[in-house]
């Protein structure tokens, strides 16, 4: 009986049973982070449970790597709006902090 270590729910992927997403897991494993290290760096999986998740994205690497992908974009689409919104909410303090990042930027002489 073959077991499940990856659920998806709410638009992601999730290691079977728990909170834990599995991007960190699959982040780690691409960054040539070993199982072993990674169970160090999240004690709430076992080491099967890593195991598994990196079985998984190996058996559906096109499909997670899009997610992937997709939740990047998302993610910086919303930092973009997000920062849109303080400026507009606070556009004397921004234009505060353009001024300090350009004098820093500014090399002296």
């Amino acid at each position: 009986m073959e077991k499940s270590y990856v659920e998806q729910r709410d638009g992601g992927y999730w290691i079977q049973g728990t909170r834990v997403s599995l991007d960190p897991i699959v982040y780690a494993f691409k960054r040539g982070m070993a199982p072993e290290s990674m169970q160090r760096a999240s004690p709430l999986l076992t080491l099967e449970e890593i195991y598994g998740a990196i079985t998984f994205y190996l058996a559906h690497e096109q499909e997670i790597d899009a997610y992937l992908k997709r939740a990047e974009a998302e993610f910086a689409s919303q930092a973009r709006d997000l920062n849109a919104v303080a400026q507009a909410s606070n556009p004397g303090l921004f234009r505060r902090l353009q001024k300090a990042r350009q004098a820093r930027e500014t090399p002296r002489q």
